[in-house]
C-alpha cells in the first residue's frame, strides 16, 4: 500500500532561489548602506489537503483577522514548536513583566527566538500582526540572511471581519500574490486560501519530499 503522505504537495526551493541578487557596486562615501535586495522568483501555489515545505523554512501566515489567522495556524501546523506568533509569546510572559512593558518584551523575545531558530536552520512559522509589508520584510530579511526558504500564505476572512482600514492593503496583497509579485518582497512561494479551501487544507508539514524508491 502506498504511503498516503506521498500525496502531499511538496515545495522544493532550488539553490538559485534561496537568496536574492544584490549589487556589488561600492557605495559613495558617507551614504547610507543599500538594503540587501531580497527579491526572488515567486511561485503561486494551489492548495491541497496537505502541504509540504522544506525543513528550516520561514512561513509567514497573513490574514485580515487575527482570530482566523491564529485558529488556522493552530489547526494546520504539525510542528507546534515552530510557531512563534506574538500572541503565543505574549501569553507566556504576561504576569512576569510589568504590563506597560508587555508588548515590547514580547516583541523582543519573538525576534530573539526567531533569529536563533533561523540561524540554526530550523523551521519558523510567523503569524503576521496585520497586513503591513514592513513587518513581513523584517522576517524575510532574517531568513534571507540565513539562506532559509521563505513562503507566505494569505488566509482570507469574512467581509465583516475586515476593517475599513485594512481593505485597501488586503486588496493590494491579493493582487500582488495572485500575479506572483510577492517575489519582490523575497517570498519564493505564495498561496491564497479563501472559502472552503481554508478547511480543505488539513495539514502543513516541514519535511523532505519522499524518495521515489
Amino acid at each position: 500500500m502506498s504511503d498516503p503522505r506521498s500525496t502531499a504537495r511538496s515545495v522544493k526551493i532550488g539553490a538559485d532561489e534561496r537568496t536574492g541578487w544584490s549589487s556589488d557596486r561600492p557605495r559613495r562615501e558617507g551614504s547610507a548602506p543599500r538594503p540587501v535586495d531580497v527579491s526572488t522568483r515567486c511561485r503561486v501555489l494551489r492548495p491541497t489537503d496537505r502541504m509540504r515545505y522544506s525543513p528550516g523554512s520561514l512561513l509567514v501566515v497573513v490574514s485580515p483577522s487575527a482570530k482566523v489567522r491564529d485558529a488556522f495556524i493552530e489547526r494546520v501546523i504539525e510542528e507546534k514548536g515552530a510557531i512563534f506568533t506574538l500572541g503565543k509569546i505574549r501569553s507566556l510572559v504576561e504576569g512576569r513583566v510589568p504590563a506597560a512593558e508587555l508588548e515590547q518584551r514580547a516583541a523582543e523575545l519573538q525576534h530573539a527566538a526567531v533569529s536563533k531558530r533561523l540561524e540554526a536552520g530550523e523551521t519558523v512559522v510567523i503569524g503576521a500582526e496585520g497586513l503591513d509589508p514592513e513587518e513581513r520584510d523584517r522576517w524575510v530579511r532574517l531568513a534571507h540572511a540565513n539562506r532559509r526558504p521563505r513562503h507566505i500564505v494569505l488566509v482570507e476572512a469574512a467581509r465583516d471581519q475586515v476593517s475599513d482600514e485594512d481593505a485597501a492593503a488586503l486588496n493590494d496583497l491579493r493582487t500582488a500574490l495572485d500575479s506572483g509579485d510577492l517575489g519582490a518582497e523575497g517570498f519564493q512561494t505564495a498561496m491564497r486560501l479563501g472559502g472552503a479551501a481554508i478547511g480543505e487544507l488539513k495539514r502543513i508539514v516541514f519535511r523532505p519530499a519522499p524518495r521515489d524508491d
